[in-house]
């Protein structure tokens, strides 16, 4: 039988450690660590996300457990003391950037999204994570509350998080929409909170397309109709003009698409810049905007990111990045495994074998691929 190293020296492979070495030159500190370099701090925190650690104890605790086992990744039993010193005082953009250098790695193999159109297309929308005033004073929100904002991107091809921005819960989702820079010609679904006429005129310069919806208070004029396919659930397919006080921070023509749920009879309005895709696919993209919905629930489901190891905001940092990470490793290898496991499956299957010595292809092939349940399919990665 061919030598096989732990399950858990397989998946930090992925990371190129030459590419970490070059971002650490990057983010070098002014003195040298003694104790508890980056790459172990990393190390350790992808342990303790893939794993569903509850504790910096529990943390230790297993590592010294599994001591024997962790020669080959370089990786000694760490204190608990050292393991929060280094998440409290050490500068969490060394992880941001290797989150990014990790997404574009998945991005260049990650299946493509389901519609026939060949632009990019992404969903933009942020998240909540409510924190405790007392231990997080730092992020006060409200009298009584704490909290941090995810904005996310999300790329729907593979459904990976393209661009992450972490800030206090405060800051509006547009004030970061418009510090985005989207390809030409990518089209990004938002809700109603994006809805902002200097954002929107900004996109359709940059030829660059949006989807949302219309609120119900936006004042404007028909100028054109078209025939809508009532077969299809479409109610109306309008050419409009805004017509309200700020009209002019958007004086372009838009399309205004009517679509009536056949299931739960609600009725949507939509309004776009792109006068070239069918009605209907204007609508289904839009639906497709759930996919980010269903990613914030899955990475507070299975990853470490509502309770927090250290109260600084580095530590909360430290723990978001390294959380990213671990998602990009687990998509990575959902795409060059080919199985028709689920992203929950596969977790399921590394946190029973991490130290196993074990071929990680061998492990999944092992389980056959399934029809992935209902609510997995938005977010199943196939």
């Amino acid at each position: 039988m061919a030598h096989s190293n732990t399950i858990f020296h397989q998946l930090v492979q992925l990371i190129d450690r030459h590419d970490f070495r070059k971002l650490e030159n990057q983010y070098k500190p002014k003195r040298k660590y003694r104790r508890l370099d980056r790459w172990n701090q990393l190390c350790v925190m992808l342990f303790a996300q893939i794993t569903y650690r509850s504790s910096l104890r529990n943390i230790v605790a297993h590592f010294r457990f599994q001591s024997k086992r962790l020669y080959h990744i370089g990786l000694l039993a760490v204190k608990r003391s050292t393991l929060s010193d280094a998440n409290a005082n050490r500068d969490p953009k060394l992880f941001e950037a290797l989150f990014g250098l990790l997404y574009q790695k998945c991005a260049s193999i990650a299946p493509s999204h389901k519609f026939r159109f060949k632009n990019k297309l992404y969903s933009l929308d942020a998240s909540t994570i409510d924190l405790c005033l007392n231990l997080f004073s730092w992020a006060k929100f409200r009298k009584t509350k704490a909290g941090i904002k995810l904005h996310t991107l999300l790329d729907h091809d593979g459904h990976l998080p393209a661009f992450v921005q972490v800030t206090d819960a405060k800051v509006h989702e547009i004030r970061v929409a418009k510090t985005l820079n989207l390809p030409a010609g990518s089209i990004v679904a938002v809700d109603k909170a994006y809805i902002d006429f200097d954002w929107l005129f900004n996109l359709h310069r940059n030829r660059s397309y949006f989807v949302t919806r219309i609120k119900t208070n936006t004042r404007y004029r028909i100028i054109e109709r078209r025939k809508a396919l009532k077969s299809k659930g479409l109610t109306s397919d309008q050419t409009i003009i805004l017509t309200g006080t700020k009209a002019d921070r958007c004086p372009i023509k838009l399309r205004r698409i009517g679509y009536k749920d056949p299931k739960t009879q609600k009725q949507y309005f939509f309004f776009t810049n792109n006068f070239k895709l069918a009605a209907k696919t204007i609508a289904d993209i839009y639906k497709q905007r759930w996919q980010i919905e269903t990613f914030f629930k899955w990475i507070k489901q299975h990853l470490k990111i509502k309770t927090f190891f250290g109260t600084s905001r580095n530590a909360l940092l430290t723990q978001i990045w390294t959380a990213l990470i671990a998602l990009m490793i687990l998509a990575l290898y959902k795409f060059r495994a080919r199985l028709g496991l689920s992203l929950s499956e596969i977790l399921q299957l590394l946190q029973l074998n991490f130290f196993e010595k074990r071929n990680l292809w061998a492990l999944l092939d092992e389980d056959k691929p399934c029809k992935p349940k209902d609510n997995q399919l938005m977010f199943n990665f196939n």
